[in-house]
């Protein structure tokens, strides 16, 4: 299986949209359009550890700087509570970081 980022976006909304529940209608936009934003950074992020030249440890410290960048983004809206938010964003970056590790698997 290759890595395909569009693939992993719309998982990565589909967790968000599992986490945020009734609130999902108020989030919709602002999911889609901060990872449709953050699209190519997050394809880069995967690509380099994917080909090993970062690190896990790297690749680690980088997915949470995303997260907390995302958990900003989704607690911008005053719909959903800051506990809210931390978990859509968790849930959106462990489905990268599992579809990095997959691609990871099948490469070796």
């Amino acid at each position: 299986m290759k890595f395909d980022i569009n693939e992993v976006i719309s998982e990565m909304v589909a967790a968000v949209k599992d986490v945020v529940g009734e609130n999902w209608n108020e989030v919709l936009t602002v999911a889609n359009q901060f990872l449709q934003n953050r699209k190519e950074r997050l394809e880069l992020l995967a690509e380099l550890r994917i080909s090993g030249d970062i690190s896990k440890k790297r690749f680690e410290s980088r997915l949470k700087d995303e997260t907390l960048i995302a958990e900003a983004e989704f607690h911008a809206i005053a719909v959903i509570s800051k506990a809210v938010a931390q978990k859509a964003a968790n849930a959106a970056m462990e489905v990268l970081e599992n579809a990095v590790k997959t691609a990871i698997n099948i490469a070796k």
